[in-house]
């Protein structure tokens, strides 16, 4: 069977390169395999770097599918490695802040489903319990979303304060607590509990309100206060 030829990048016409093309018709012009070649700029023996481009994005779901890789993931794969790899989650990651740092393009929380939709996708596949805080203003809509912990999630390690930190120098009018379970099962623990209840009374005293505490696991996730788990009936 005769092999694939793929010419490389400069011995296309200028007008198919991309950086050309992005140059002359601005990036909005440009494929979703365009772009990503000019993260990776080189492709690898056989295959050009849009080609590759376009084998990545289409045997691993697109962004999203490439944003839920881990980098570890993401080094595995051939054609990639350490640099292109940092380079692909640096502009990903670019993108979901962007997205959150325009008013009115920000989500506006409106259910528990709203903020797992919003986080599952990353949170899911995390090897360790990450503690993310999910800042909203006083019509819900995200604000900011920060990582506070990471490690075993219980009520001596996690520092209250430090999960409302944030949300009084961001001025929040409350927030909205997630962290995962690397063993994909959501079921709420005692500690996540215990956690819930401490959250709940602080943000009493500080005037920030905790409106949810979800956990996030493989495809499924819960909400502690639509189990009434920690939270006043």
């Amino acid at each position: 069977m005769a092999s694939s030829y793929y010419l490389r990048i400069k011995e296309l016409p200028p007008s198919e390169q991309p950086r050309e093309r992005l140059r002359d018709y601005g990036p909005q012009a440009l494929s979703d395999a365009e772009l990503l070649a000019i993260l990776l700029r080189v492709g690898v023996p056989g295959m050009n770097v849009v080609h590759l481009a376009q084998k990545l994005l289409s045997e691993h779901g697109g962004w999203i599918g490439l944003q839920r890789l881990s980098f570890e993931e993401l080094t595995r794969i051939h054609g990639l490695g350490a640099a292109k790899a940092a380079q692909v989650k640096a502009a990903l990651e670019i993108g979901r802040r962007l997205l959150l740092q325009q008013p009115e393009q920000r989500p506006q929380i409106t259910s528990p489903a709203d903020v797992a939709s919003l986080l599952m996708v990353e949170m899911s596949h995390l090897e360790q319990e990450h503690l993310r805080v999910v800042l909203l203003n006083t019509k819900n809509y995200v604000l900011k979303i920060e990582t506070v912990y990471i490690g075993s999630i219980n009520s001596s390690a996690v520092r209250i304060g430090e999960v409302f930190k944030t949300a009084l120098k961001q001025n929040a009018a409350s927030i909205i607590v997630v962290h995962n379970h690397p063993s994909g099962d959501p079921t709420p623990s005692p500690e996540d509990v215990a956690v819930t209840r401490q959250l709940v009374e602080a943000g009493k005293l500080l005037d920030v309100e905790l409106l949810d505490h979800l956990i996030i696991g493989h495809g499924r996730w819960v909400s502690l206060r639509e189990r009434r788990l920690g939270f006043a009936p």
